[in-house]
Order: C-alpha cells, then structure tokens, then sequence
C-alpha cells in the first residue's frame, strides 16, 4: 500500500517531538505540505514550523485564516509537568492547563480548519488520544484521563456531525511511550523491576516508537480510510488498550 500526499496541506499540532514530530515528518517525506504547531519551537525540514499557544483562539484562528487544509492531526496535549495528587488538592489552574492542552487546543483548530473542509465536501481528522480515553491513566492524574476521555468524545460527536460533508474523524491512542520530559520521569518512576513488569505486559515485549503512531495516522488521513470514522485504533503492542 502505497500511502502519498503531494499537493495537499496537513497541519499538525504538537509537532516539535514525540509523537506530533514523527507524524510531522512523515506527511512531509509523502509529498505534503505540512504546517507544523506547538508552543515550542518546532525544528524539522521540509515543514512550515509555527511557535503559537493552540488555547489562544484568536491566535489560532489568524494563522489558520485562508489555510485549506485537508488533513488535521491533533497531537498536541499532555500533563503539562503535573504529578499525581489527590484529587480533592488539586487547584483550579492545574485542571484548566491540561483540558487547555488537550481539549481546547483541539477546539481552537478544528472549528477553524473544518469550514474549509465543508466546502470541499471531503477531509480527515485525526486526533491523538491515549490509552487514558479508554480506562483510568497511568499517569494517575484524574484532569488528564478526564481531558483525553473529553478528546475522544469530542472525536465520536465530530464524525457523527461531518460524515455528510465528507469529512472522517478518527483517533489513535497510543500505548505508553517516552516521548517528554514527564513520560520520562514517569517511566525512571517505575525502578528497574517495574519498568521490566510494564514491558512483560506488552505483547510485543517493547514500547512504542512515535513513528509506529505516525503510521496508524497516516492511513487514517490516507483514501484507504474513506469508509472509516469515529474510530479509536489503540496503537500500543498489545491486544488491549
């Protein structure tokens, strides 16, 4: 199967690593002009790197005015350098950083990227969820797996509504991998016996790359997929989520 996107725009956001900046990379090396979004620098050839806080719709809506994308791959999120506590200490503004990375940034993008798609009557969505928007987190942070529950919500409620336009909506949700400083810290978290108990339970006896993410993305976003929407695709080397 021979996946190519010459001539067409795809904009994705949490694109400076991990995830967001393997599928970057891989829309760029099929042919695509890609638009490449994050609130940290994003350094990666042959994109077009915009610095821009996705909450910020005013922001969001001035760099996307007269962009006809195609494709739009939501990856940005994460736990915004929050730990575990107990749920009845947990502040205000920590709840509203991670739904802001993870829910509103979403919102920001698509409401300004999906009239485009409408009147062309076709385009792809694809959002990155987690095995956190299918039972409780690792992490154990309750704003988190709340965030990505939301996310895929949002997803299913979105196919629902542009499936007459033409327009599929998916998700992909990975299995742990350690793409950030925070899964970092989570994963040194475990110690050496129970970093050893985590890899036992993947069938396939290893973590995740982000590039194995990128290719379930691509055939979301690829004419394969016409038929395909409101699906999640756990992406995580194991029969289960």
């Amino acid at each position: 199967m021979q996946i190519r996107f010459d001539d067409r725009t795809v904009i994705v956001t949490g694109a400076a690593r991990g995830i967001g900046g393997a599928i970057a990379r891989a829309f760029a090396e099929r042919g695509a002009r890609v638009l490449a979004l994050d609130v940290l620098p994003v350094v990666i050839d042959r994109v077009e790197a915009h610095r821009i806080d996705l909450a910020d719709r005013a922001a969001v809506n001035a760099l996307l005015a007269g962009i006809e994308a195609e494709v739009v791959v939501h990856a940005a999120g994460g736990v915004c350098g929050q730990t575990r506590k107990a749920f009845e200490d947990l502040e205000p503004f920590e709840w509203r950083a991670i739904y802001d990375a993870n829910v509103t940034s979403a919102v920001n993008v698509l409401q300004a990227a999906i009239p485009a798609m409408k009147r062309r009557r076709k385009g792809r969505i694809v959002t990155i969820s987690s095995g956190a928007a299918l039972r409780p987190s690792l992490t154990g942070i309750q704003s988190y797996c709340s965030a990505k529950h939301a996310l895929l919500g949002l997803t299913r409620q979105l196919a629902h509504d542009l499936g007459p336009y033409g327009i599929t909506v998916n998700s992909v949700a990975p299995g742990f991998q350690r793409t950030s400083p925070d899964y970092e810290r989570q994963w040194q978290s475990y110690g050496d016996a129970g970093q050893k108990a985590m890899i036992e339970r993947i069938a396939m006896r290893r973590l995740g790359e982000p590039e194995d993410i990128a290719h379930a993305v691509l055939f979301f976003a690829s004419d394969h997929a016409g038929w395909i929407t409101g699906q999640v695709l756990p992406v995580s080397g194991t029969p289960f989520p």
